[in-house]
């Protein structure tokens, strides 16, 4: 029953796909640098992240960065500011490399010995649609106990595998996992 609601919203339900819930959720989890890069600060604090060692520097290329040696230290010494196609690179580059530092830390913390992690899911919101053709779909807590595949899918940045694995972990809740693919918001602590 995958790509079960193919007109999701046209009768004026909201929400967003369960698997971005989740990877909104292990973004807010990573502890990414709070200030904007637009922010000399912001800028600082994620070049110094991508360049303090050989293996970031080797990490924020991988992830796209391909600007010169000279290039960052002007960056890092403030006597020239990189371009908004350059702010973007940058940005895009530290929340890569972040993913993969934290992934395996993220994944150990959620998996807990094989005990897991309990997940809240808020059901869509249906205030917007028409008294008849509202379904009751209730609050859900469920106990994800294998995160490996999700925590590696959201750190690679792979949508579809994202989506397949935390599909796999919804099945748990029986004939009713269908109506989870949208939903409000999914919570969990690690």
């Amino acid at each position: 029953m995958p790509e079960r609601n193919i007109e999701f919203g046209k009768y004026g339900a909201r929400g967003i796909k369960g698997h971005e819930a989740v990877a909104r959720q292990l973004d807010a989890l990573a502890g990414y640098i709070a200030t904007p890069i637009t922010a000399r600060r912001g800028l600082q604090a994620r070049l110094h992240y991508l360049t303090r060692t050989d293996h970031a520097r080797a990490a924020a290329r991988a992830a796209g960065l391909t600007v010169t040696d000279r290039t960052l230290r002007a960056w890092l010494d403030g006597t020239r500011t990189p371009s908004r196609k350059n702010l973007a690179a940058i940005e895009q580059a530290y929340r890569t490399v972040r993913r993969e530092n934290v992934a395996r830390y993220l994944a150990a913390r959620l998996n807990r010995d094989g005990r897991g992690t309990r997940v809240e899911i808020h059901p869509i919101n249906q205030s917007q649609v028409s008294r008849p053709r509202q379904r009751p779909v209730e609050f859900r807590a469920l106990n994800v106990r294998r995160w490996d595949r999700i925590v590696a899918a959201w750190a690679a940045g792979d949508d579809q595998e994202l989506d397949d694995a935390w599909v796999d972990q919804v099945v748990d809740l029986g004939s009713q996992w269908g109506q989870y693919e949208y939903v409000t918001n999914v919570g969990f602590a690690a």
